[in-house]
């Protein structure tokens, strides 16, 4: 469904009889906030936004300017395939607004736009394409295996497949355009791609996404989980981020005449994405969890690198269609699927733009496998590594001058505090190092 207008969305919702429609959005974390509006109340809603008390969403506003509005984008409206039937449900993403109408300045999503829009002054588009991993567990309760497949099994031993198949159907109904989807690494862990799509639209989908993962298991009595490692010894879960940045229909990362087919632009934007990388670790792996999966011997990878088909490289260049234009990419391969995906591409944009903006210079590519690499190989080669824990990347977040202004000081701020009351309950309390 494409819509564009409010009267789009209004004409829809009574010809097919919708009964409620959700109003989405997400606090700093990423965890995805949602009322529901009748439709004889939309109107005023899409042209006025609807109020709600903003002081008991994380991040959002103090108890004495608690009054925010969300405005929905009619363009993001789709019906919800779990709630179908004969009095349907739809659901739109809001843009937060302050009492006077202006931008909430602790919306994750309009702090994206404002990275894209800085982007568009320049010409850029950028278009993104993550790799969701996740686990399907037989119940919220433990972590015991729906099945023990290995990468790209196939039944018998890969029993998600259905679960897979659902989902995509479910995604597709929602106008989610999926690559394709597989058996991931460890036991009962999976992936379904998503088709690249402008920053924007993909961080909304990726909403949906994680979103529509869960719902498809719980009605088949199973839990997914996007936790970054929920098995001691197995393979995390990773989001690896394909990205790229177009000039009108022209990708400004490809170069025929370039033996990687990178672009300078490319090669300046990974050296952004390298020379940043620490200090926006917290953003794009925000948990004490994270970390457990950021080790050496699980395909994560901890060191700051790149190469073209080396995935022990925290940057990869994929080489699966070489010298096709539109297939010339990065993949950022860090990051992981219980992000806040508006702050995660974010700071991601504004790594790559300074490394644009500023000419950096790209390191030479790692192609040998940098595990294997002694510290002082890789001292000599000049790799670092990303930090180690929560407590070290909010440290090397609280010194950036790159997110602070990519985010905006309120968002930096109470993501900081947040965190820091996150590690302070870890390290003192014993039933959350179980976690």
């Amino acid at each position: 469904m494409d819509y564009r207008s409010a009267e789009d969305v209004l004409r829809l919702v009574k010809e097919k009889n919708i009964s409620f429609i959700q109003f989405w959005f997400t606090d700093i974390l990423g965890l995805l906030k949602s009322f529901a509006v009748t439709p004889s109340e939309l109107e005023e809603g899409m042209t006025e936004g609807m109020g709600f008390d903003g002081s008991s969403i994380e991040g959002f506003a103090r108890i004495e300017e608690s009054d925010m509005i969300a405005k929905p984008d009619p363009t993001t409206f789709q019906m919800i395939p779990w709630r179908a039937g004969e009095q349907p449900v739809a659901r739109m993403f809001c843009d937060i607004l302050q009492p006077d109408g202006t931008p909430y300045p602790g919306d994750p999503r309009f702090a994206f736009k404002r990275l894209l829009s800085k982007a568009s002054e320049k010409g850029y588009t950028l278009y993104i394409g993550p790799e969701l991993e996740y686990f399907y567990f037989q119940d919220s309760n433990d972590t015991n295996f729906l099945d023990l497949g290995g990468y790209f099994d196939a039944r018998p031993l890969d029993l998600g497949g259905d679960l897979r198949r659902e989902t995509i159907f479910a995604l597709q109904s929602m106008g989610i355009k999926v690559e394709y989807s597989h058996h991931e690494v460890a036991p009962s862990q999976h992936e379904i791609d998503l088709r690249y799509a402008e920053g924007l639209s993909m961080a909304d989908m990726t909403m949906t996404y994680r979103l529509v993962v869960k719902e498809v298991a719980r009605t088949k009595g199973v839990y997914a989980t996007f936790m970054p490692k929920p098995i001691f010894g197995q393979n995390g879960s990773g989001m690896h981020t394909h990205q790229s940045l177009f000039l009108g229909k022209k990708n400004a990362f490809f170069e025929p005449s370039d033996p990687f087919h990178l672009s300078p632009i490319a090669k300046c934007y990974i050296a952004g994405l390298m020379r940043h990388a620490r200090e926006m670790t917290a953003i794009n792996n925000q948990w004490v969890n994270s970390y457990k999966r950021l080790v050496p011997g699980y395909e994560a990878p901890v060191y700051v690198s790149w190469a073209r088909r080396n995935r022990s490289t925290m940057i990869r260049v994929p080489m699966y269609k070489p010298g096709k234009e539109k297939a010339t990419r990065i993949e950022f391969r860090s990051p992981d699927p219980a992000c806040n995906p508006y702050l995660c591409f974010a700071v991601q944009l504004a790594a790559g733009l300074a490394g644009i903006e500023g000419n950096y210079p790209l390191p030479d590519p790692v192609e040998e496998d940098i595990f294997e690499m002694t510290p002082a190989e890789r001292e000599a080669r000049g790799i670092s590594s990303l930090p180690g824990n929560l407590y070290a990347a909010v440290e090397e977040l609280k010194k950036s001058t790159l997110v602070r202004e990519a985010l905006g000081d309120h968002i930096f701020d109470k993501f900081i505090a947040n965190k820091e009351i996150e590690w302070d309950r870890y390290r003192t309390n014993t039933k959350a190092i179980k976690n």
